[in-house]
């Protein structure tokens, strides 16, 4: 396939302006500024890890049999891209600014039986080749089918099978695009780069390569080099150049480019619909049903009061010590420094802070922002446990600075065994197992016990009634009000929510493909959080009206039975999406999505949990209690 000029293609309606707002386009920080080459000089083609979403292990460039440099040169990453098995390391490919070359030798290798079994298990896991110029990465350009919409796919393949025979990848059309503007700045900057490989049977005389019967011109060439029949391997390329009226501060926008907005904007629509539907059947339900018991309860007599049954009936108990209310103290304190971690984070990338354009920020940034919402877990645990009278405090604050990061931790240093095991680029070095440990340990932790201090040193959190000293007896409840059948009921709203924006998140994770829509997901969660307040607001006054004041835990779980669906979601996504090959690939998957299912738990449960303490507590502060 021939490198074809950039098209541009003019946007012009309304609803893509509204994307605009939504989507993170390349925002770049003060301070990181745009290099400028000058006319022949050296454009640095760095390599990057081998990627196959069937194995989901990655592995660095030079385990194949290519052409490494005399010395490699390992370029600085930061934590967020260790953690995700980026290996960045230099290359022998010569590019210079604005000149272009053809049949380019790199290098001449012969292949023993084990290397070409090593091409053989990357093709036919379809590994993919990650390369870097300027910071931009390697991508092909293809058509949609239906569409016809041009699209760019990150990176490209080691090889290609066809008919049971294996092709290598030694030819490379190299497609370099640069900007310039001798008003602004003086040379050029790279703002494109595109990648078509070949497989090409060549050979090499007197030191040169033989490009006479490549016939290139055609449209697509055929594979010609059989890695079963051949020993010898020569890698060439080419290198073309073409202007483009791209800025540099737009030249992610084909990375980034949205053919999916209107999905995006019809769930989001829909989701809105049902919420707002909702919210107006659950706003004029309680509102007048309250409104009503409230003027009723504070105008009755006291011996009509006390043959009212209600919700009012359990005034003496429903501020009642909850059973395991340590545990809960802890769920709840970690579910907000989740929150306040995930809602700082989207703020951050929304505005362009920690961005795909910035390798590994993101990740880096929430493992930074967990690091230090820890004072928040601390504080908020603290302020419940407090509430309920507890006394073993200490207990309470380890088991919030231990319980779940602890949880995270085993499993990713089990899942990292495995992966080492298999001698991926993806297998966390012990020395970052020590950074992650001296964050946890020096910053987290004392922090979380700096937040209970102050949680703790507080006044305790004032309730509108007194609590009875015996227990009043529940009456038994109607099936449907139950507390398993309410919180699976009650988790499948906020699913709904999120599941279009799942699937697009997932995509990213799992298929390596640029997640950018961070205005989408931050209505996404908006809508969540919405929906998470009214369930478990609904369903606990549903259960107080029946006399059923354990309302503590349930409140807790209506919102979190949500991450089950997730879970379930995740598995029939393995099956129907996924096609990983490798018994590693799929414990990373499950474990990873286990993790994810986790959090969201936490994070969600602790939104209907303090929505409804702060509903039961403002209903039985509005009426009178003799």
């Amino acid at each position: 396939m021939r490198i074809a000029m950039p098209q541009i293609v003019p946007a012009g309606c309304l609803l893509a302006a509204l994307q605009g707002v939504f989507q993170a386009n390349a925002f770049y920080l003060p301070g990181v500024a745009p290099t400028e080459y000058q006319q022949g000089s050296r454009v640095e083609l760095k390599v990057n890890k081998l990627t196959s979403v069937k194995t989901q292990l990655p592995y660095r460039y030079y385990v194949l049999p290519y052409c490494p440099p005399k010395e490699i040169h390992v370029s600085a990453e930061n934590l967020g891209e260790i953690l995700m098995g980026d290996s960045i390391e230099n290359s022998m490919y010569d590019v210079r600014m604005n000149v272009n070359t053809s049949c380019n030798l790199l290098c001449e290798r012969t292949l023993g039986q084990e290397e070409k079994a090593t091409f053989k298990k990357m093709i036919d896991h379809e590994y993919q080749v990650n390369w870097l110029v300027d910071n931009l990465p390697a991508a092909m350009k293809y058509q949609r089918a239906q569409s016809g919409n041009l699209m760019y796919a990150n990176g490209f393949p080691v090889g290609i099978k066809v008919d049971g025979s294996f092709y290598v990848h030694n030819h490379v059309q190299i497609g370099l695009q640069y900007h310039a503007d001798s008003e602004e700045f003086d040379g050029f900057r790279v703002v494109g780069f595109e990648v078509y490989p070949m497989s090409l049977k060549r050979t090499v005389v007197d030191g040169q390569v033989d490009c006479s019967k490549d016939a290139l011109e055609e449209e697509e060439v055929l594979p010609q080099l059989d890695l079963m029949k051949e020993d010898t391997i020569v890698y060439t390329y080419d290198v073309v150049w073409f202007p483009s009226p791209i800025r540099w501060a737009s030249r992610w926008d084909n990375y980034l480019k949205m053919h999916e907005g209107q999905i995006h904007w019809f769930s989001i629509i829909n989701s809105l619909m049902i919420v707002l539907f909702l919210s107006g059947m659950v706003a004029m339900i309680l509102l007048r049903t309250l409104h009503r018991d409230i003027a009723k309860y504070n105008d009755m007599d006291a011996d009509d009061a006390a043959e009212e049954t209600g919700w009012k009936l359990v005034h003496g108990d429903v501020f009642r010590k909850p059973p395991h209310s340590k545990a809960l103290a802890v769920c709840v304190g970690s579910g907000m420094q989740l929150l306040v971690c995930c809602f700082v984070t989207l703020v951050f990338s929304a505005v362009g802070f920690l961005s795909p354009v910035h390798r590994g920020s993101i990740l880096q940034g929430m493992l930074l922002l967990f690091t230090f919402a820890g004072i928040m877990a601390g504080y908020t645990s603290a302020r419940f446990y407090k509430m309920w009278k507890g006394e073993d405090w200490k207990k309470t604050t380890l088991l919030t600075a231990f319980l779940y990061p602890g949880t995270v931790f085993v499993i990713f240093f089990i899942l990292n065994l495995f992966i080492w095991g298999t001698r991926s680029s993806g297998a966390v070095p012990f020395t970052t197992m020590f950074a992650l440990l001296v964050l946890w340990f020096g910053i987290s932790v004392p922090l979380v016990f700096l937040g209970a201090f102050f949680g703790y040193k507080k006044a305790p959190v004032s309730l509108p009634v007194r609590t009875n000293q015996i227990p009043r007896q529940i009456p038994a409840q109607p099936w449907y009000v139950s507390g398993v059948f309410s919180c699976l009921i009650g988790g499948v709203l906020p699913f709904a929510g999120i599941f279009t924006e799942l699937f697009f998140i997932m995509s990213s994770i799992w298929q390596h493909q640029f997640y950018y829509l961070f205005g989408f997901l931050m209505l996404v969660v908006v809508i969540l959080a919405v929906t998470c307040a009214e369930i478990s607001i609904t369903l606990a006054y549903f259960q107080l009206t029946n006399e059923d004041y354990n309302w503590w835990w349930r409140s807790f779980f209506t919102s979190a039975t949500s991450a089950l669906y997730i879970f379930l979601y995740s598995v029939m996504y393995y099956f129907t999406r996924m096609q990983i090959g490798h018994y590693v690939g799929a414990l990373l998957y499950f474990g990873y999505m286990f993790v994810i299912s986790y959090t969201f738990a936490l994070l969600s449960g602790a939104i209907g949990f303090s929505a409804t303490f702060l509903f039961v507590r403002t209903i039985y502060g509005s009426i009178k209690i003799d």
